[in-house]
């Protein structure tokens, strides 16, 4: 994952700080708990693309 763009990306949902997670390849939002996936090293930053944290489904 490109740093620089790691410094730029913030949650789509409400524009704060994203944590990268190199082994899960997931950026996370603490916020909203919600992970994005990062396929093919692209994240994929639509919400029901992202995996809930705290168990429930993300519409």
């Amino acid at each position: 994952m490109d740093p620089k763009l790691l410094e730029i990306l913030v949650c789509p949902l409400c524009k704060g700080p994203l944590d990268y997670r190199k082994a899960e390849q997931e950026l996370i939002c603490q916020h909203d708990k919600l992970a994005f996936p990062i396929r093919d090293g692209i994240p994929v930053m639509l919400q029901h693309e992202a995996r809930s944290l705290n168990g429930a489904t993300v519409a």
